[in-house]
């Protein structure tokens, strides 16, 4: 019995009032006295439109769709197209169980009765109203490039973002694979909701990341230094060079001394090179630079090496109606005026030589101030001083001490081993008279009158 009695005292039982009335103990609380039950139901059940956005927990991820538990009778779906902006992506790599993820409702029930979801599209909206934003205060956007298409990329931005190929570096590039998986900088320059268009510019966020280095880089750059540098691209009016910070161009015209039809001639892209800086432009952030400033001047070189009265080897390049010109050195020509062609009256120059002839001549006048030279084939008939780079090609013994030409073609004695010989032995020939040629006086006649 006390082991009843205890038990019974540990249950909390009903009270009497004053008056010995039973009051019975409280089982439950009374919580919805004025409650409308039929509002109360109503209002636990949950109603979704389309264009809503709700928000839900990853409970299950399958191969082509993932459920999402938002409170709602029945589970939403989110099927695997709606779940990213990139295509054939596995549903895994999006979202993970437990994960809260925030989505867009395109259907209220699909027939097995749940919510039809897309977090695509949740974020597309949201994206599009940052976008906006970031447009409107001229910032930049970083995003991954998920696709190469023709003309471009796409860059995950939160849509799809286009990068033109023209746009992805300061320099169009060819090769766009390398780029995929890379999280990139871009300035928005096209925007238009109605046709799902954003286009983008990596190359005018470069420009503007740049524009700090570019003026530093202006201010230490001082004309008549030398800088070396890669040539970087070739075009029809000369070739840009990069400096290691940013290009500059060589005209055509101060690619070589001597005259080229195209820059190609000289350079290609991916030559190393030495150039000298002519001007820098900072209002319009150029540099000119010049390749041939950095080599010796054929024509100052051609003067120092040779005088008036010597005589030179040279090809004839081209004939004109009051003379030819004649090449004496690497980009260096001389006129022979029509007067200086031959010792008799000449017409037309094509009476005396051809183009591509190679022959000897003089100088008859070095203007190296107007970079004019004047030659007499005429007077290089007559004989005269050889230029010294062509001495050795003759041997010490041609030549008397004041370098005048006095070996031996007489008597066929002489053999020439030189192009250089084998054209000087022609024209000496023609001026040194063979014994064969000389007359035997008469019999009648006196040596004295012979």
């Amino acid at each position: 019995m006390s082991n009843g009695s205890s038990l019974l005292s540990t249950v909390q039982m009903g009270t009497f009032d004053a008056e010995g009335n039973y009051i019975p103990r409280v089982i439950t609380e009374d919580n919805l006295v004025g409650t409308d039950l039929t509002a109360l139901v109503e209002n636990s059940v949950l109603e979704f439109e389309d264009g809503d956005l709700v928000t839900g927990t990853v409970v299950k991820i399958d191969h082509d769709e993932v459920l999402l538990d938002i409170g709602f009778k029945s589970e939403g779906v989110i099927p695997g197209r709606e779940l990213s902006i990139r295509n054939d992506v596995d549903p895994h790599t999006i979202v993970s169980i437990g994960e809260k993820v925030e989505c867009l409702v395109l259907q209220k029930e699909d027939k097995e009765g749940r919510l039809v979801l897309s977090k695509k599209r949740a974020q597309y909206e949201k994206a599009w109203a940052n976008i906006e934003e970031l447009k409107n205060r001229g910032e930049m956007v970083s995003g991954m490039v998920i696709e190469v298409v023709k003309g471009g990329l796409i860059v995950d931005i939160g849509l799809r973002g286009f990068l033109p190929a023209s746009l992805v570096e300061l320099r169009r590039v060819r090769e766009l694979q390398p780029y995929i998986g890379k999280t990139v900088e871009a300035k928005i320059i096209e925007l238009d909701r109605n046709r799902n268009n954003v286009v983008l510019s990596r190359r005018a966020w470069l420009e503007e990341n740049q524009k700090e280095q570019r003026g530093d880089f202006l201010n230490n750059l001082k004309p008549g230094e030398r800088r070396h540098g890669v040539i970087s691209s070739v075009v029809n009016f000369g070739a840009f060079v990069d400096l290691g910070g940013m290009d500059g161009l060589i005209h055509v015209s101060e690619l070589s001394w001597k005259h080229i039809d195209h820059p190609n001639q000289v350079v290609a892209v991916g030559d190393e090179v030495d150039v000298e800086v002519l001007e820098v432009d900072f209002s319009k952030e150029r540099i000119s630079l010049s390749l041939k400033a950095t080599q010796s001047d054929p024509w100052q070189v051609f003067a120092e090496g040779h005088a008036v009265d010597q005589l030179v080897y040279g090809r004839v390049t081209k004939l004109v109606p009051f003379g030819a010109f004649v090449q004496v050195g690497d980009g260096i020509e001389g006129l022979v005026h029509i007067s200086e062609l031959a010792a008799h009256h000449v017409e037309s120059p094509d009476q005396v030589v051809s183009a591509g002839e190679e022959l000897w001549v003089k100088i008859i006048e070095l203007d190296t101030a107007r970079r004019r030279i004047s030659l007499s084939i005429k007077q290089a008939a007559e004989g005269g001083e050889v230029s010294a780079e062509y001495r050795e090609a003759f041997g010490s013994h041609a030549y008397d001490t004041e370098g005048n030409y006095i070996g031996g073609f007489e008597f066929g004695q002489f053999t020439p081993e030189t192009e250089a010989q084998a054209a000087w032995a022609e024209y000496a020939t023609e001026v040194t008279p063979k014994a064969d040629d000389v007359e035997a006086p008469a019999d009648d006649v006196t040596a004295e009158e012979a």
